[in-house]
Order: structure tokens, then sequence, then C-alpha cells
């Protein structure tokens, strides 16, 4: 909704607020005086709006325009105004509601929410949850948990940018997981992508496979670490010249395309995969089947975290667990701390390789070798 043209000059039926005083002070210890601290008013009276309206930029609601809330946050930034953290907690110290965004067509990010309702209610607290869906942006799902009077934001694999994150921690304590934070304001529970991938190259490696394939996740949150920590990898069991990156994505589709390339293109396509998930994973197995691909006797597959998607009966895949318990576990743990006023911290989980079906020892027969 945007605001009314009332609303912009201060409110329908209001007279413009009187102006402040250029050297207004707030009166201190006998003999001296300082500035006032800048208040919502102040920033209402810069921007030509009115406090309410001020009051729903600065909360993240909706009730703005994109315009309107640049504007205000750019003059607020300006006054040096900050909200006040005192009334916030007060706000929100009765709820004992933890506010969970997540992205609906991600597997194991059902599996930590599932985590997350039980590690919240060990600690007295509930989970709101909001998905993030093709047809809603995660900005929507976090103004739809603002609503909710969450005493903090548990961001599952979050794709926000540093400027939306850091907006939203002036707002509320904000936590990622399974995403690096690099924001002093925001923190982070993940879990070591660069082990997690040399583990399934080791894993490999250790079958025979010399021409292995990551197919990436493109620029989704770990995607780099997990490439580089491939390439390293192959370099440290000196097969630099063997290891194949292919850009990828989250998806089936995006495995399987990746998988159809593999194949199709003139040189003999690699004896192992990695994907950078178990759903781009379960696109690569889909490929295979259809063109008659023994696995693990042709090609071995390993996907990433453990999901419920690889440990289904026809499946039962080989892959790196971010151990969804113990991430929640951490993750409720780390809010709870930012609630009482902690700084933010990032906590490092260690993956494990978790062997199941889709690998096996490399084919004899190697063209390559």
């Amino acid at each position: 909704m945007r605001e009314s043209d009332d609303d912009a000059r201060g409110g329908a039926g209001q007279s413009p607020p009187a102006q402040a005083p250029a050297d207004a002070t707030r009166e201190g210890r006998p003999g001296a005086t300082r500035k006032a601290r800048p208040t919502m008013a102040d920033v209402a009276r810069a921007a030509g709006i009115s406090t309410a309206l001020v009051s729903i930029v600065i909360r993240g609601v909706p009730g703005a325009s994109d315009e309107t809330r640049r504007r205000v946050l750019r003059i607020a930034d300006e006054l040096g105004y900050v909200p006040d953290q005192r009334a916030q907690k007060l706000r929100r110290s009765s709820s004992r509601v933890l506010g969970v965004v997540f992205e609906l067509q991600q597997p194991f990010h059902g599996d930590l929410v599932e985590h997350l309702y039980a590690a919240a209610a060990r600690h007295g607290y509930e989970a709101a949850i909001s998905a993030v869906a093709p047809s809603r942006a995660e900005s929507t799902a976090v103004n739809a948990l603002l609503r909710e009077r969450c005493e903090a934001a548990v961001l599952l694999g979050s794709r926000l940018s540093d400027e939306e994150l850091e907006r939203l921690a002036r707002r509320l304590p904000t936590l990622l997981v399974a995403r690096r934070s690099g924001l002093a304001s925001v923190g982070s529970v993940r879990g070591d992508d660069m082990v997690g991938i040399r583990l399934a190259v080791d894993h490999l490696v250790g079958l025979g496979h010399r021409r292995i394939a990551h197919i990436d996740g493109a620029g989704a949150p770990g995607s780099s670490d997990r490439r580089l920590g491939f390439l390293q990898g192959m370099a440290d069991h000196g097969l630099a010249d063997s290891a194949d990156v292919l850009a990828g994505g989250l998806t089936e589709e995006a495995g399987a395309e990746g998988m159809r390339y593999l194949l199709d293109r003139r040189v003999p396509p690699p004896t192992a995969v990695i994907a950078f998930n178990d759903r781009t994973a379960t696109g690569v197995l889909n490929v295979l089947a259809h063109r008659g691909r023994n696995v693990p006797g042709e090609i071995s597959v390993v996907g990433y975290d453990d999901s419920r998607l690889a440990k289904m009966p026809h499946v039962q895949m080989t892959t790196v667990s971010q151990d969804a318990a113990g991430m929640a576990d951490a993750a409720v743990t780390a809010a709870l701390d930012l609630i009482k006023g902690g700084t933010p911290q990032e906590t490092v989980l260690t993956p494990r390789l978790v062997e199941r079906a889709t690998t096996g020892p490399a084919p004899r027969r190697d063209p390559l070798l």
C-alpha cells in the first residue's frame, strides 16, 4: 500500500509540525548542555511525512513505498537517528517467539525447521515460520514475521544483501543459518563447507576415482566455499588437471542439466560427481537412470546436506551431513544470546560424510588413466 498525499504531508487534517529550533538542547547536569538525541519525530519532520509513516519504515512492515523507505532511511542515517533498543525490547519481551524464514523448496530447510521447533520449545519459545517461494520474496517473508512481534529473526540460507541485513538487525536481533555473515551486527551458524566438500573428495579418491566433477550451487550461500574446497582438495591429491567444475544451482533441473552436459560432450564423462546439495544430486541420479548408466558401477554420486531426500529407501545417497539437529540447537542458543544483548558471533560446525549406496570403487577400465 502506498502512502497517501496526506500521509506524505504529515497526516490528513493535521497542521505541519512546528519546526524545532536548530540549537535545541536537553538539560543535563548543572552548567552543562548537550544536543538532543534525534527522535523519530525529527526524521518525520525532515522527511515531510508523519511519524506513523516513519515508524512503519523503521519497523520494516508494509505500508510505505520503496521510494519512501529509501528516503526515510537515508535521512535517518544523515541525522544519526538510532531506534530505541530498550523500547523495542520491551515491546518484544513477552512474545517468546523466534521468527524463522526458510526456503520452501529446499528439503534441508524443512529438516532444519522441524528441529528448530523442538529446540525452541526446550527453551520455552515458539517458532513462527514464514516461507520463501518462487511467488514470495524473502523480503515479504521477513516483513510478515516483523508483524508477529518476534524477539529475533532466524534466516535460513538467506539471500538478503548486507544492506538489507543491517537494516533488519537495527530492528531486532538477526541470525543467519547456513550462510556466512561478515557483518558485526548479524550472527551466524553454519557448517564448514570447505571441510565438507573435501570430505567428499577424499572419500572418492580413496575409492580410486581420479576424474571427478563438481556441479556447484551458482551464487547460493556456501557455493563459493564448496567450489574452493573441491578445487583445493583435488589439488592436494595431485588431481588439479582432472578437476571439473560446472555452474549448477539448487534444483533437480540444475543437476540434470549438468549431468547431461557431462555425458554428451566428446570426452569421456567423469567417474564421480559431487553435487552442491541433495536436491541437485537427485537430478544427476535421474539422468543417469534414464541413460541406463549404473550407479555406482559406472559413475558415483555424492550429495550434500543429508536431507530427507538422501535417506529415501530407493535412493540411499552418499552425502555430506550438516547435522540439522545440531545446527538447530546452535541456532536457537545463538538467537537467545542475541536477545539477551550478546555480541553477534559466528558458529562453525564440522560436517561429516555419510556413506550409502551411490558411491563405490572407480571403474577398473578408465580410458583416461
